[in-house]
């Protein structure tokens, strides 16, 4: 029995399965709100609010409404998959593996889907018919911020976000307990690699490669075709030959750059 089986603090009011699925939207518009409602923060910007304005080709109540879209159907689905997976000892309560079993299904899950967004990903730029009519939607966010994480159509959102979660969700053979701490982390970091600004103390640049600067390239025009991987780990960009360095190189104006190293 592990140690998280007791100490989740919604043990006795909502089932993991509740929280699995309603967590990381509660997650999403929290962490995105707290990026949104703070300062301009001009000299940690990689872009500026003037840039933000004028290259973004949608507005921010339709990115709303778009990511809105996209965690209905995640949370659809979720319930779906707790209801098909559900698991449960003798005494009818659903066993929980130990600490270091779940860090590893987390590694896991990770890996699992970074490998999927990562081929996803890539084939929707290859294509020109995914890419003009599907992907693109994503890219109308020249400037990407923290809100538009999950701005997707809704087809490339079911593919890459909802249905790579499951699958990692599967191999990984986590519970749903497990999955909220996954997925919830799982946001986070998405939504950080879209938030634009480049915080001193950030624990995701400190620990992660794959960060705001590195996915940020990937949504300039030199850049398009690199960097790829996401949302963990830089991995298959670089096994394959998409992995874009950068500097990060103080602006004139104020605040920060990040440039290509390739031409």
């Amino acid at each position: 029995m592990g140690i998280l089986e007791t100490m989740v603090f919604w043990e006795g009011y909502v089932s993991d399965e509740v929280m699995g699925t309603f967590a990381p939207i509660v997650v999403y518009w929290l962490y995105a709100g707290f990026y949104q409602l703070l300062p301009r923060l001009d000299r940690y910007r990689l872009h500026t609010k003037k840039e933000e304005e004028q290259k973004n080709l949608v507005t921010l109540p339709t990115v709303v409404k778009g990511v809105l879209l996209q965690q209905v159907v995640q949370a659809t689905i979720a319930q779906v998959l707790f209801v098909v997976t559900a698991k449960a000892s003798l005494s009818g309560v659903p066993v929980q593996p130990s600490i270091p079993v779940q860090i590893l299904q987390i590694f896991v899950a990770m890996l699992v889907l970074d490998t999927w967004q990562y081929f996803m990903h890539r084939y929707m730029h290859q294509n020109k018919f995914l890419y003009r009519h599907i992907h693109s939607q994503h890219h109308r966010l020249v400037v990407p911020y923290a809100v538009g994480a999950l701005y997707n159509h809704p087809l490339e959102g079911f593919l890459l976000d909802t249905l790579g979660g499951a699958i990692s969700f599967l191999i990984s053979g986590m519970t749903p307990r497990t999955s909220v701490f996954f997925f919830c982390f799982a946001v986070m970091k998405t939504i950080d690699d879209h938030c634009g600004l480049w915080l001193p103390g950030n624990i995701f640049h400190i620990f992660f490669q794959n960060n705001t600067a590195y996915h940020d390239i990937h949504h300039q025009l030199q850049g398009s075709k690199y960097n790829y991987s996401q949302p963990f780990f830089s991995i298959w960009d670089r096994v394959l030959g998409t992995h874009m360095p950068y500097s990060l190189v103080a602006r004139r104006e104020g605040g920060l750059e990040a440039r290509p190293l390739k031409d």
